[in-house]
This record gives C-alpha cells, structure tokens and sequence, in this order.
C-alpha cells in the first residue's frame, strides 16, 4: 500500500488497548506492532500515540513503568489494567457494531 490509512475517528483507544492486550509494550512498539498488523495500512504518530496513552493512563486504562529497553535505552512500558480490559470489551463491541451498520448502508444502496 502507498499512503497508509488515517486512523477512523475514535478507533486509536481500541488499537492501543488491543495491542496491549498480549503484554506490556513501549510506546514505539506499539505504533510498530499496529502498522506491522495493519500490513502497513495503519501508522499511529507520535503527536497522537503519547497523548492518548497518557490520557488512558489517567482513566485507568493503562499503567506504566521505566525499564530498559532491548537496545538499552530507558523507555516508559505501557500495560493494560483490569479496567483497560472491560474498556477494549466495550469498545470492541461498539466498533463492530458500527462497521455492521456501516456494511448494511453501503450494501443497501445500489447505484
């Protein structure tokens, strides 16, 4: 693929959650593992990665810790929380209600 795809609006809480939902990860990797899983049709960036996981962090959702990184580097690893798992449940549901809804009107409407 060319250009990657912009994020849909209010789909960047459930990448992250999900992306952290097999472990703890840097803020780079997650942004790599989300493009990597997209084949490079999704690229989270920097200006919108961190403060979502901030503000995620503020909810609940997430919880981090500095440690080292495998290149040596300090780095801050985000997790998910008790509560980041109810959320990415709720937000799941929600996004696969939306893309159903979605698939109908564009399948309804022949031209």
């Amino acid at each position: 693929m060319d250009t990657p795809s912009p994020l849909l609006a209010g789909t960047l809480d459930l990448l992250i959650l999900k992306t952290l939902s097999v472990g703890a990860l840097h803020g780079y990797a997650i942004a790599q593992n989300i493009q990597r899983l997209s084949n490079d049709a999704l690229r989270v960036e920097e200006g919108s990665l961190y403060p979502a996981l901030q503000r995620m962090q503020v909810k609940g959702w997430l919880a981090s810790e500095t440690k080292r990184s495998p290149t040596g580097r300090q780095a801050r690893y985000y997790r998910i929380t008790a509560a980041g798992r109810k959320q990415l449940v709720a937000e799941e549901k929600a996004f696969r209600a939306s893309v159903s809804a979605t698939t109908l009107v564009l399948e309804g409407i022949k031209p």
